[in-house]
């Protein structure tokens, strides 16, 4: 059995990694030897996997099939191994989490200091950043994402949903009047996020899926959706975005929502997201764990 797990690891690692040489460096063997279990894997299969070359590997149909089910396979393992392991480690070591910038000023920053005096063994990295990062490639333990997710390779726990809003200062609403239906928009200055690729800084979407595009302009576009909020309190236009980011000051009156004659788009939840192979430590599964519990009563405000 170990050998059948070793030739099925080393098949998909020589697929993912592009070639036999990168899996065996990857486990820990050589070239000959990677390609050995690979040969005995499909020895025992009675089919061949991959066409070789001397510069790449090409899945043939039955590899193509069979690797999908050998990731699940080693996924299932590597989640049991961790889950043995948990129970007998302690809660510490480096922890490095990946959140959107605005979110993770505004709210993971608060419960990273929570978390650290329940577990004080753990060191907490935090990266805050509104791209999309690579959680393998770049070495994050975990990531908190904020809308729908497509990522497959991705293990994703929902945390708290996400609804959008439309405020303005009250000043500036008093001067240039209450927008009530789309048309309004045209004449006002709407602040633009410019990391939303759709529908983008000069675009907001409305309805569910965000298919109802309305043309906008404004004099500020940001990368980020705190400034946007800020500027939105001095007086600047409106603001499209997370509710999260305003809710404060809404409730202190800076901010007024606005009510139009269309539904806002679903922007989906706040999730944590793992990479499906990557083996969870004690303190990564404490940690999500801790936000499963936190976040959603912090939710209720926003």
């Amino acid at each position: 059995m170990a050998d059948r797990l070793t030739g099925m690891e080393v098949f998909v690692r020589a697929i993912r990694l592009g070639g036999l040489s990168a899996a065996g460096r990857a486990m820990g063997m050589s070239p000959t030897m990677a390609a050995r279990h690979l040969d005995a894997l499909e020895a025992r299969l009675g089919t061949l996997l991959v066409q070789r070359s001397t510069r790449r590997l090409a899945l043939t149909d039955a590899g193509a099939a069979y690797l999908d089910r050998a990731e699940r396979v080693l996924a299932e393992i590597a989640e049991a191994d961790a889950d043995a392991s948990a129970q007998s480690r302690a809660v510490e070591g480096l922890l490095r989490v990946s959140a959107p910038a605005t979110f993770g000023v505004m709210h993971v920053a608060g419960l990273a200091a929570e978390f650290h005096r329940r577990h004080p063994g753990v060191t907490i990295e935090l990266g805050l950043d509104d791209r999309y990062v690579d959680l393998l490639e770049e070495r994050w333990d975990m990531a908190i994402r904020i809308g729908r997710l497509s990522d497959s390779a991705l293990v994703a726990r929902r945390l708290a949903p996400v609804r959008l809003a439309i405020c303005a200062a009250p000043a500036y609403l008093a001067e240039r009047g209450l927008p009530r239906t789309l048309d309004d928009l045209r004449d006002h200055d709407c602040l633009g996020y410019t990391l939303m690729s759709q529908p983008g800084a000069t675009m907001w979407g409305f309805g569910r899926d965000g298919s109802r595009l309305v043309p906008v302009r404004g004099s500020l576009h940001a990368n980020n959706g705190e400034a946007l909020v800020r500027a939105a309190i001095a007086g600047q236009g409106l603001v499209y975005g997370p509710r999260f980011i305003a809710a404060d000051a809404i409730r202190r009156g800076e901010l007024v929502e606005v009510t139009l004659d269309a539904d806002y788009m679903a922007l989906g939840a706040v999730h944590s997201v793992t990479h499906s192979r990557r083996r969870l430590s004690a303190r990564v599964r404490a940690w999500i764990d801790f936000l499963v519990e936190r976040i959603p009563g912090m939710a209720q405000d926003w």
